[in-house]
């Protein structure tokens, strides 16, 4: 693969460990993040550091996104300094979770700049940023997506979703959505076994070896719960963030999303209860109070 020179605004939970494989695979980034230091922890003399999204955009061609709420991802792109006021970009690689409506006002708002974006929204956590195990959800114009094509394969799995912008992004929010749906089933099923006596670690056992399996029983309670240490790496605000989307974006579509306001009602109780930075897998410690018992190995 022909190396480049690349941008990269976010360097958070999500965006460092993905710089960070671009360095690895030869490429130079250069980088942007509002946190003060933030390129010195990802530790690779070919990432380097810029003041602003408009200096990345006037180095690199190529210029991805890893931020928190459609809101940054907005004023990141299209405000001052922002990445459009760069004068080499021409492709915006959003790999954030946006919402479709979001995604669809910046594509159009860079088309009129003669530049191109492409929603690429990925799942699988820290750990799969880190070793490039993600899934990674892709919309926009095919003959830009083939070209990033060997670039996305540093992050994981690829799914091309179709051309028009946003369509990644109801991928995206459709998964976020059943994921954390499944924490708060999987909670209450396994207080009322803690309840009747049943060992958690043991239900989860069975559940994970019958129909009810699931990421929760058998990634997230078995690291963040069980040891009761609630630190699975994604917070309450971006979940709560991205199921509200979600449920917005089927009423806009007309459909059904009856069991997905109940869990966006959960994780704005988590929300209210331990504040936004609290791991969303704290949704369980909502259940556990209501049930009057402690989900623990």
């Amino acid at each position: 693969m022909q190396h480049e020179t690349l941008g990269f605004i976010g360097l958070g939970r999500m965006g460092g460990p993905m710089a960070r494989r671009l360095a690895d695979a030869g490429h130079r980034v250069f980088v942007h993040d509002a946190r003060a230091g933030a390129a010195a922890d990802i530790g690779r003399d070919s990432v380097i550091p810029l003041s602003s999204p408009e200096e990345v955009a006037s180095q690199a061609e190529i210029v991805f996104c890893s931020l928190p709420t459609p809101a940054i991802v907005r004023e990141v792109v299209l405000g001052a300094k922002g990445i459009a006021q760069g004068s080499k970009v021409r492709v915006v690689v959003d790999l954030s979770t946006t919402g479709p409506s979001m995604a669809a006002t910046i594509a159009k708002e860079l088309s009129g700049k003669g530049i191109a974006w492409v929603d690429a929204p990925v799942s699988g956590g820290i750990a799969g940023a880190t070793n490039g195990t993600l899934a990674v959800m892709i919309s926009g114009g095919e003959a830009i997506y083939r070209e990033i094509e060997p670039i996305l394969a540093n992050f994981g799995r690829q799914f091309f979703c179709g051309e028009t912008a946003g369509t990644a992004q109801v991928a995206k929010l459709g998964n976020n959505m059943i994921g954390a749906a499944v924490i708060l089933l999987s909670a209450e099923a396994l207080a009322m076994g803690v309840k009747a006596g049943l060992d958690p670690k043991v239900m989860c056992d069975i559940i994970n070896a019958s129909s009810g399996r699931n990421s929760a029983t058998q990634d997230k309670f078995p690291r963040a719960v069980l040891p009761g240490t609630f630190d699975f790496g994604f917070s309450t605000a971006l979940a709560y963030k991205d199921v509200r989307l979600c449920v917005d974006e089927a009423e806009t579509l007309g459909v059904p999303m009856v069991a997905g306001s109940l869990v966006r009602q959960m994780l704005a109780a988590t929300n209210a209860r331990f504040g936004p930075d609290s791991d969303f897998t704290s949704m369980v410690k909502i259940v556990e109070e209501w049930a009057g018992v402690e989900i623990r190995a």
